[in-house]
């Protein structure tokens, strides 16, 4: 008699769906999140530039100066004239001060931190850095007007004294500190903490096997930073210097307690007086009437135009060199 092998019988549970739904539910929640978000983001921005623009207009319709060209702000008068070259001229002419003097000493920071300060000295000096970013900017003002100011006379006389041939430093008014270049140093204090933060962070991603590498072929400290770690990090440095001159190119309450406001355009930056958007809006706003606060609001359409012209460049120029970026270091 044939013996017969019973059949196994899978007993093994049913796969069970719920969890992938579940996931693939996430994943569809997270994207539409992400896309209302953005799509929020595009219309308040939108909508900020439509409100500029029509206030503005009506400004400029009534306008008997150039917009672009006239020194005088004088847009309570009959006829309104005003213009706003001299607050171009002061808000560009300060923020390149602020990155000249904050970007080089920011990433020297960042980089004395991440590759040279040993961890029980680097890890309190980062943190005062990055509380130095919190300070209010009316702090900072404050700070500016009662130490910075009188302590600023005698380095404006050394440069009027040895760097006065370039015209740029030659100094031709008496009277405080009040100047542009004042402005620019104080600038450049405030917007260091955000470049140094944001390029510390970035150093301190450098793949390790690259800064080995380097080292094993017999580099020094300062050519395995030069070859592996500044080439890496060289995007990141630009977008934390951007964000530093958004904040140079918008300071308010610091730029109109240190700055003695007047609607001259002079070379001499050493010189008393000035303008700024930021700093106009803020003095002028509350004695404004009502068609004084529309061309209040069309020089604050040139500055957001300026903003968005300076971080547009700056993607620009890290999409166009491929070697900004940090996959290729």
């Amino acid at each position: 008699m044939a013996s017969t092998t019973p059949t196994p019988i899978d007993t093994a549970p049913p796969v069970s769906t719920s969890a992938g739904s579940t996931g693939r539910a996430g994943d569809k929640i997270f994207a539409g999140l992400s896309k209302g978000s953005g799509i929020l983001l595009l219309v308040i921005m939108a909508s900020i530039a439509v409100f500029l623009t029509y206030r503005a207009s009506i400004a400029l319709s009534k306008n008997e100066g150039n917009f672009l060209t006239t020194f005088d702000w004088n847009a309570s008068a009959n006829p309104p004239v005003f213009g706003i070259a001299v607050l171009l001229f002061g808000t560009v002419v300060s923020s390149i001060i602020a990155m000249v003097i904050a970007v080089p000493v920011a990433v020297g920071i960042a980089l004395f931190i991440s590759h040279y300060a040993p961890r029980r000295l680097a890890t309190p000096l980062a943190y005062v850095v990055d509380l130095l970013a919190a300070v209010p900017s009316i702090i900072y003002g404050i700070w500016g007007a009662l130490f910075l100011v009188p302590y600023l006379g005698g380095l404006n006389s050394w440069l009027d004294e040895y760097l006065g041939w370039t015209y740029v430093f030659e100094k031709t008014q008496v009277g405080v500190a009040r100047s542009l270049f004042t402005v620019g140093i104080l600038l450049a204090i405030m917007i260091l903490p955000i470049v140094t933060s944001v390029s510390r962070e970035v150093f301190l991603q450098v793949p390790r096997m690259n800064e080995e590498a380097a080292l094993a072929l017999g580099a020094t400290r300062w050519e395995v930073i030069r070859m592996s770690v500044l080439p890496f990090g060289r995007s990141g440095v630009i977008s934390a210097s951007m964000l530093g001159l958004g904040r140079a190119l918008g300071e308010t309450m610091a730029v109109a307690t240190v700055l003695s406001p007047s609607f001259l355009i002079s070379g001499h930056i050493l010189n008393p007086g000035g303008g700024t958007f930021a700093q106009n809006i803020a003095a002028k706003f509350d004695e404004a009437n009502e068609f004084g606060r529309d061309a209040l609001i069309a020089s604050g359409l040139v500055l957001f135009l300026l903003t968005l012209l300076v971080n547009g460049a700056a993607r620009v120029i890290i999409a166009r060199r491929k070697e900004y970026s940090g996959a290729n270091a």
